[in-house]
């Protein structure tokens, strides 16, 4: 009998503890914090490493960061362990990052159609996203859904995650059509911009959970 396969689970923007500890309690297997000084979901390094001490050993964190300087990695690494580098760059500053740090990297790859999506991947994941509104100020993050037909019949060879628009409602849905096995989620699981809702958490994992398949 072939073994199911089981959906990795990514919760981004994590700001408080209750949010963190319900990640740890439902098996989030990655717990996101964002250092980008636009978002409502911005931590500073010393609050991430606070947050990330309470789950020692029980997920990986991932650090999002926006085109960012060698030296704005390390400030943050010099206070919080981070386990994974999501950046929003170009595919050979990934790999530059990569390189540098020697921590598995995550390039954040937004798409308006399926002629943008990639061909191959420069680092160790890519993150399959929306592009953002013209009037954003933000590259990710914007709650916009992206079209999941335009992933019909995609089949890279790499591994990849799929992010923008996911909820508690519609994230099996979503994987059942992309074949993502990977998902990430933030404002989906928001009480409001920053907070995490603890049972919408909850709700998420186990409806990602409950779509795997062989």
């Amino acid at each position: 009998m072939p073994q199911r396969l089981r959906t990795g689970v990514k919760i981004c923007g994590i700001t408080e503890e209750a949010g963190f500890d319900a990640c740890v309690e439902h098996g989030a297997d990655w717990i996101g914090f964002v250092f980008f000084d636009r978002s409502p979901r911005c931590v500073a390094s010393r609050q991430a490493a606070g947050l990330a001490a309470r789950g020692v050993g029980q997920a990986r964190t991932v650090g999002l960061f926006v085109h960012p300087r060698d030296e704005d990695i390390s400030r943050v690494l010099d206070h919080a362990a981070l386990d994974v580098l999501q950046i929003y760059a170009s595919e050979e500053r990934a790999r530059q990052v990569a390189q540098v740090f020697g921590l598995p990297v995550w390039l954040s790859f937004p798409v308006a159609a399926a002629g943008d999506l990639p061909a191959s991947c420069p680092v160790q994941k890519m993150l399959i996203e929306p592009c953002p509104p013209k009037d954003a100020t933000r590259p990710g993050g914007n709650a916009q859904k992206l079209d999941w037909a335009m992933l019909a019949g995609w089949k890279p060879l790499f591994p990849w995650m799929l992010a923008g628009g996911l909820r508690v409602d519609n994230v099996a849905e979503a994987i059942r059509l992309t074949g993502a096995r990977d998902v990430d989620v933030s404002s989906g699981v928001e009480s409001a911009p920053g907070i995490k809702n603890p049972d919408l958490i909850a709700q998420f994992v186990r409806n990602a959970r409950q779509a795997d398949r062989i």
